[in-house]
């Protein structure tokens, strides 16, 4: 889900650094009024960046990573998810690959734009006290549909305004790689929710992750 420097015009880059912290800002009221919320966060970042590290090809004019980002959302909600994502990318350019610095709003924007659509539209209902949906594979198998065709979609959407020419079927390739991770994804996820499930009455489970909330099918 990078796009490599060079593809996106300066000036571009500019409105995606605006439009990434415009998000970030809308939302910080909800990070900053519980320093749990900021150290699930960390732990986020943390967990997104091992996650990003464990698996990464080139596929056609982007890349092809393990996000987690069902297994991320699940158990330590949508705020450290959203947050984790941009500190996580972060901490790759400064310790990875510098060269995707310049790229942080755009590749940013490329994960939480589709997980706040991902968020309002299906997986809120999974903490919604008086609808609550219980956590199946095959939900969680929606979740990341919606989630990660949202991410080919944004990955999709700079390629069509950088300039540098993509071919449609590059695009097709990159998008279509992605379902591997949809088809694996769950199944990492269910397995870390139903795990961390059996030790919710642990304090420090139970501090840090928020799988109390959540009902397996």
């Amino acid at each position: 889900m990078h796009i490599e420097p060079g593809y996106i015009a300066p000036a571009k880059v500019l409105m995606a650094n605006a439009a990434a912290s415009g998000v970030l800002i809308y939302y910080a009221k909800d990070l900053i009024k519980s320093p749990a919320v900021i150290v699930k966060t960390g732990a986020a970042a943390v967990f997104f960046s091992l996650f990003m590290q464990s698996f990464h090809m080139s596929v056609g004019p982007s890349e092809l990573h393990f996000i987690g980002a069902s297994a991320i959302y699940l158990t330590l909600g949508f705020i450290p998810t959203l947050f984790g994502f941009a500190l996580g990318l972060l901490l790759q350019g400064l310790l990875f690959e510098p060269g995707d610095l310049p790229h942080l709003a755009v590749n940013s924007l490329s994960l939480i734009v589709p997980l706040a659509t991902m968020h309002y539209s299906f997986g809120r209902r999974f903490f919604d006290k008086e609808n609550k949906l219980k956590l199946s594979w095959a939900r969680i198998l929606k979740a990341d549909a919606i989630y990660y065709s949202g991410v080919t979609a944004m990955v999709g959407f700079w390629l069509l305004i950088g300039d540098v020419p993509t071919p449609f079927h590059a695009w097709a390739t990159f998008a279509s790689s992605y379902i591997f991770i949809v088809a694996l994804e769950p199944l990492v996820t269910f397995a870390a929710v139903s795990l961390l499930k059996r030790y919710q009455d642990n304090r420090l489970i139970s501090s840090l992750f928020i799988v109390r909330q959540l009902r397996l099918s």
